[in-house]
């Protein structure tokens, strides 16, 4: 079973990971994006210690029907999808069960589009230094989602960071990045939460605050 757990929660897990990041900080160009909603608080706390602009980057996983919480695959903005076919195929899913599953989480996806941004077009990577930010790494599906839409657009450095991670997935994202940083990759890993002392859910409300507290700009109808 995990030891004690390593942050207090995921703000603190940020400051943490922040530190690993340090010789980013500063870098012209640099742009940090959190996938919403649980990598937020962490990337508030990173882009503030690096001295850059925090965004968000909607991934949606695709859970496999009847036991949500397994990953099958996961889709990003820009219509990419990315597959587990070993998840797949050892439970015997069809095409048909995956499009049904892939096209409500598009719906999904494109409301909290919505919610976050109300119209504002997605950051441009295309140039930057991206920090892409997450609370943790299980499975890595959503992370390889997102990598793979970003890298469409022509990043000059793509970083993957979090405050803890599988070891192996850790590893395997260095496939798609230019850079991982995962803080601690704890042994046996059980999961992401298993390493926060709090890991309550992450809202809406809070991934608003968090970016009008970052300076992003907000829809009116989202400010309090």
């Amino acid at each position: 079973m995990p030891g004690t757990p390593l942050f207090r929660n995921r703000r603190d897990a940020g400051r943490q990971l922040a530190t690993a990041l340090g010789r980013y900080a500063g870098q012209p160009g640099l742009l940090v994006l959190a996938l919403p909603r649980g990598g937020v608080p962490v990337g508030f706390e990173v882009a503030r210690a690096l001295h850059a602009p925090l965004d968000v980057f909607v991934v949606r996983k695709l859970g496999v029907p009847g036991h949500e919480e397994l990953a099958m695959g996961a889709i990003a903005t820009g219509g990419v999808r990315v597959l587990a076919r070993d998840v797949i195929d050892s439970l015997g899913l069809t095409e048909r069960d995956v499009a049904a599953v892939a096209a409500q989480e598009q719906i999904e996806l494109e409301q909290r589009e919505r919610a976050f941004r109300d119209g504002r077009p997605a950051p441009e990577a295309g140039g930057h230094t991206v920090i892409l930010v997450d609370d943790g790494l299980a499975t890595g599906s959503t992370m390889r989602a997102a990598l793979l839409a970003l890298r469409a657009q022509s990043p000059a450095r793509l970083v993957v960071a979090v405050p803890v991670g599988a070891r192996e997935t850790c590893a395997a994202m260095r496939r798609d990045a230019d850079d991982v940083i995962c803080a601690a990759t704890p042994e046996p890993f059980m999961a992401v939460g298993a390493w926060y002392a709090d890991f309550t859910q992450t809202d809406d409300a809070e991934v608003r605050a968090l970016l009008r507290e970052a300076g992003t700009p907000m829809p009116a109808g989202a400010r309090s």
